[in-house]
């Protein structure tokens, strides 16, 4: 069995796309998934699975999500193990104690590129936020009073791709990888 973590792409949101976290477990249990946990209300569920296959899992995982909460929502799958290989590559710059500083994971659900992200929502500005693309996650940091003058922050929920990435904070990310 390997271990998962599902990404669910903007629930519990203002309101919106509401999502019980002990309704999730319980039917991620019902797909025949192990040793199930959700952290934080906002869509992150790890789970073991004798499947192979990152698609497969989506895809199921979208379906159940449709059939029992009537809600068309993305999910991106990663392998526990893969999300810790990331987190070895953080540039030295993303995910320190600086509380000025807010620290997050972009997700990039495939087959979207970091060349068809960046086409869509630009370039970041450099003298507001610092971004660095490993595989299919950027990570991305900006000052908390800045946030309004960077390019990405309106542009990553209200773009043409905005339903192809999700977003994590670090600390988010660094717990998920670990449970």
């Amino acid at each position: 069995m390997k271990r998962y973590i599902a990404l669910l792409r903007g629930i519990n949101v203002s309101g919106k796309n509401k999502i019980s976290m002990s309704k999730l477990k319980e039917y991620f249990l019902e797909l025949g998934f192990a040793d199930v946990i959700t952290y934080l209300n906002s869509g992150n569920v790890i789970f073991s699975s004798v499947i192979d296959d990152k698609n497969n899992l989506s895809n199921k995982i979208m379906l159940m999500i449709k059939d029992k909460f009537d809600l068309a929502i993305p999910v991106f799958i990663v392998l526990q193990e893969e999300l810790a290989e990331i987190l070895n590559n953080t540039p030295d710059w993303w995910g320190d104690d600086n509380k000025e500083i807010y620290d997050n994971l972009i997700f990039l659900m495939p087959p979207l590129s970091y060349e068809e992200f960046c086409d869509a929502i630009g370039n970041p500005k450099d003298e507001y936020e610092k971004v660095w693309n490993y595989k299919n996650a950027v990570f991305w940091s900006f000052g908390r009073k800045d946030y309004k003058k960077t390019n990405w922050w309106s542009k990553t929920a209200n773009s043409k791709i905005s339903s192809k990435i999700t977003i994590r904070t670090a600390n988010t990310v660094r717990k998920i990888a670990t449970l």
